[in-house]
């Protein structure tokens, strides 16, 4: 009996080997397509920077440029794309810095220090987490009016300068802190300021690169804050209102390489920032409850 059913055994688990290796291939065959559909756009955008218009308008469209062409770029240069890129860099530091300051000292307070109606005042910035910011921007847009920040740099920077949501982000993760790391500083003496800043904060690395992203991301990439700030003073412009400009301005005579060449400048230096620190993105994303 042991010399048949041996081989019998081999051939069925031979066979489950086989059937593995199939539902492998067929599972990266189909990931490959999927990731082929969401990226064939991105690099279609790239190709169309480099094309000239004649070979743009061609039929059927092409992935890889005939010939590489830069004058959707040097026709950037026709606006005033260096002083929106300019715009854009100070707005996305700035908006940077100040949620890395003022979300990690929030945060620290409401996962450490107990104080009346800390839960009732987390439970309040958890709930403007609710409401789409669509309905903020007519509010927001008089307050910034009778604040006189209207066309200038404090009405694109200080709204944005804390948010609840990287509140959220640094609570979550300090609570994860051991309260011993705490309790021995206080023992040797140090200030509440001094445990803060010497022994909690460089604890905090993963989630702060995460906020950096996250805020970088967001203020480099936002458009309809700046479009309700901005009103008149074009100098003011960040990327994504410049662009919508270009695009606006050359109306049926759109030049899509031109339009291409200002996404792929827009694109770039976040596809840079998340690359490069991808690792802490989707460590950070833990602390927020992101899937």
């Amino acid at each position: 009996m042991a010399t048949i059913s041996q081989p019998i055994s081999q051939g069925g688990l031979q066979a489950n080997e086989r059937q593995a290796a199939v539902r492998k291939v067929l599972s990266y065959g189909v990931l490959f397509l999927l990731a082929l559909t969401f990226i064939y756009p991105f690099l279609l955008a790239i190709a169309t920077s480099f094309k000239s218009l004649p070979e743009i308008n061609q039929f059927p469209v092409s992935l890889i440029p005939k010939e590489i062409s830069l004058e959707g770029y040097r026709r950037l240069l026709n606006f005033n794309v260096p002083r929106w890129t300019i715009n854009s860099g100070l707005v996305a530091v700035s908006v940077t810095l100040g949620n890395l300051l003022f979300a990690s000292l929030g945060g620290y307070a409401l996962a450490r220090i107990r104080f009346p109606g800390s839960r009732a005042v987390f439970l309040g910035i958890l709930g403007t987490m609710m409401i789409p910011g669509i309905v903020l921007l007519i509010p927001m847009f008089i307050v910034l009016k009778l604040l006189g920040f209207v066309d200038t740099y404090a009405g694109l920077i200080v709204p944005k300068l804390i948010t609840a949501f990287s509140i959220f982000l640094m609570k979550q993760f300090f609570e994860s802190v051991p309260r011993e790391l705490e309790e021995a500083a206080r023992i040797d003496g140090a200030t509440p300021l001094q445990i803060f800043f010497r022994v909690v904060l460089p604890t905090a690395k993963p989630a702060l690169v995460a906020l950096t992203i996250f805020s970088f991301q967001g203020a480099w990439n936002d458009f309809m804050h700046p479009l309700i700030v901005i009103t008149v003073n074009q100098s003011l412009f960040t990327l994504p209102l410049g662009l919508a400009l270009l695009r606006g301005g050359m109306g049926q005579n759109l030049q899509w390489n031109s339009l291409m060449a200002g996404s792929m400048l827009t694109t770039l230096p976040m596809a840079i920032i998340f690359f490069v620190f991808q690792r802490y993105f989707i460590e950070g994303t833990s602390y927020s409850g992101i899937k």
